[in-house]
């Protein structure tokens, strides 16, 4: 299952990012002062994502108030919201013809709805300029709360993302104030708002496998539709180190036993990413393959 860390295995191999379309998507961010979490996360798939023309939004700042040990992401007091923000962000979408486009933020804590306003205006705002474009959302958890997450849940995003990060025995090592029975919270909620539901994992942090398979159950408890495995990968010095690299087959093993399950899809790989392959996701799962 597992390889020795001191050396990256083949399977993890990235592409170096060229091509006129990842010049062209790193232009319109750039231009638009827009952050991604592309490039704030550190995530080794950028170059097969800019190629292809796709790019995961990160709003409310790259300013985090949380400081989860996992995450490449600054964490600090943020700078106040961009109210030209969600036109930003619909105007760059539209330049780049997306049919699928998934936003995602940092966490707001300091704010006193947690930024699901803003969340709602920059879904709204999305679909008036882009009526024809799938909207994926990977949220914050917002602490649960049944008024932040409606106001949220009212803009209609196709699919409402919340990620468990990782088991139920490491969640708390891990994670910065969210909690495991928390986010399966949120998660069940926007099911039972009539939400496409999705959430991720990271594997390599020194889980077992009988611990991914009681959470894909708690999962599929609240009936989340759609699941992402990918291997952990250390962004900086400063984060946790990676504990083992998970092999190929058995992320072939976990995707096998997510479709047992009943997840209408499983994306499971080393370089699997919340929004890698979004939109092949989406559509494989609309497909019923």
């Amino acid at each position: 299952m597992n390889q020795k860390t001191d050396r990256k295995p083949s399977w993890l191999k990235i592409k170096l990012p060229n091509g006129e379309n990842y010049a062209k998507v790193k232009k319109i961010v750039e231009l638009n002062q827009l952050h991604t979490i592309c490039s704030s996360g550190k995530c080794p798939n950028i170059g097969e994502c800019w190629t292809k023309g796709t790019a995961t939004f990160m709003i409310a700042g790259d300013i985090c108030t949380r400081s989860c040990k996992f995450c490449a992401t600054q964490t600090g007091k943020p700078l106040p919201l961009d109210e030209d923000e969600p036109k930003k962000i619909a105007n760059s979408i539209k330049l780049m013809n997306l049919k699928h486009c998934v936003i995602t933020s940092v966490d707001r804590d300091e704010l006193e709805d947690k930024g699901a306003e803003h969340w709602a205006k920059t879904i709204l705002e999305i679909r008036k300029e882009n009526p024809k474009t799938i909207i994926e959302v990977l949220t914050p958890d917002f602490d649960a709360n049944d008024e932040w997450l409606n106001i949220v849940f009212e803009a209609k995003p196709d699919i409402f993302g919340h990620n468990m990060e990782t088991v139920k025995r490491l969640s708390s090592q891990i994670r910065s104030r969210a909690k495991y029975p928390t986010s399966l919270d949120v998660l069940d909620k926007a099911s039972k708002a009539g939400l496409i539901t999705k959430s991720g994992i990271m594997v390599g942090l020194g889980e077992k496998e009988d611990e991914v398979i009681e959470l894909m159950h708690d999962l599929r408890e609240v009936k989340c539709n759609l699941l992402t495995i990918g291997q952990y990968l250390q962004p900086t010095k400063e984060n946790l180190d990676v504990q083992e690299y998970i092999t190929p087959e058995q992320f072939a093993k976990y995707k096998e036993i997510g479709l047992k399950m009943g997840f209408d899809q499983v994306e499971s790989g080393a370089l699997v990413r919340s929004s890698y392959m979004a939109e092949e996701t989406f559509i494989e799962s609309k497909l019923g393959k």
